[in-house]
């Protein structure tokens, strides 16, 4: 398909990003023993990491529906997220460990003017792209280039961070100051790290569509209450950029077959209409069987 070719081109985008600012900064790290500095490259070794798996987790997921995976593979796009996640915590715990060791034995810091040029360079390779995989991720509803967006930018503000701090140890002198802004970036990307793991695990456990979703899609049902007696059982779910809907559907026993499989026709056009990669499924039940009333369920989603 197009749109996952595309998806994989920005995912190696992604890949050369990482690349290319990981050489810059641990040259940055090489020229001035900055801690500070060498939590940002060792950061930057995560993105690599999580773009290499996304770069796998789009191909997978582009796979077609087969016999043993009926829905697809989209879901291989939250394994991706998850990972790359559990990697940000790990770099998260490195950072710690090593600022800390330097706080206890501090240790000069030299040629800051060219670390600090080549880190700053870095970040702008790493914001312009974040931008391009961000502006990507909206357009192809992808939880994968999004993680991938969102980390880079992540790394673009702790860049910042460790930039400014480098700037203050110049001016005060305080060695202090380096391990004490790594440890700040630890805590700041273990924030990104658990963002990312809770939302891959609600992805893989389906959970339901955000509010403003289900919100237009009762408001498609609400334009056609004249036309049915109520719905109830409705569920809904995403999997990477695909939507799963199914509900059942009261309607007077006397209407034909035909009427209900044009009112089921006309529904799910215009939920899929909004609701981009939907596959919707309506179950029609006649109003007069007491089957079709029997269940609290059904109480408590009916439409009065």
């Amino acid at each position: 398909m197009v749109m996952d070719g595309a998806k994989a081109r920005f995912a190696l985008l992604s890949v050369g990003a990482a690349v290319a600012t990981l050489a810059l900064k641990f040259t940055a790290y090489a020229l001035t023993g900055s801690v500070g500095i060498l939590s940002d490259a060792l950061e930057s070794l995560v993105n690599l990491a999580g773009a290499l798996i996304a770069l796998m987790a789009l191909k997978i997921a582009a796979r077609p529906a087969d016999k043993t995976h009926p829905y697809g593979h989209d879901k291989a796009e939250y394994f991706s997220s998850g990972v790359e996640g559990t990697l940000i915590l790990l770099a998260a715990a490195s950072i710690a460990y090593t600022a800390i060791k330097r706080l206890l034995q501090p240790v000069p810091l030299e040629q800051l003017g060219w670390g600090l040029l080549v880190t700053g360079s870095a970040s702008l390779l790493n914001f312009i792209v974040a931008q391009a995989l961000l502006s990507a991720s909206k357009r192809y509803d992808s939880i994968t280039l999004e993680a991938d967006a969102k980390h880079l930018l992540t790394d673009v503000w702790t860049s910042v961070g460790v930039i400014a701090g480098l700037l203050g140890l110049t001016i005060t002198g305080w060695q202090w100051l380096d391990p004490l802004i790594a440890l700040a970036v630890a805590g700041h990307i273990v924030i990104t790290g658990v963002s990312l793991v809770r939302r891959s695990v609600d992805g893989l456990m389906d959970y339901n569509l955000p509010a403003d979703e289900l919100a237009q899609l009762e408001q498609v049902l609400q334009s056609h209450r004249d036309q049915f007696v109520a719905y109830h059982r409705l569920r809904a779910r995403k999997s990477g950029p695909r939507r799963f809907i199914d509900l059942h559907l009261v309607v007077p026993g006397a209407q034909t077959v035909q009427a209900a499989h044009d009112l089921c026709e006309r529904l799910e056009a215009e939920i899929e209409a909004i609701l981009p990669n939907a596959s919707v499924t309506i179950h029609v039940e006649p109003a007069e069987d007491a089957a079709s009333w029997d269940d609290e369920e059904h109480q408590t989603l009916a439409m009065h």
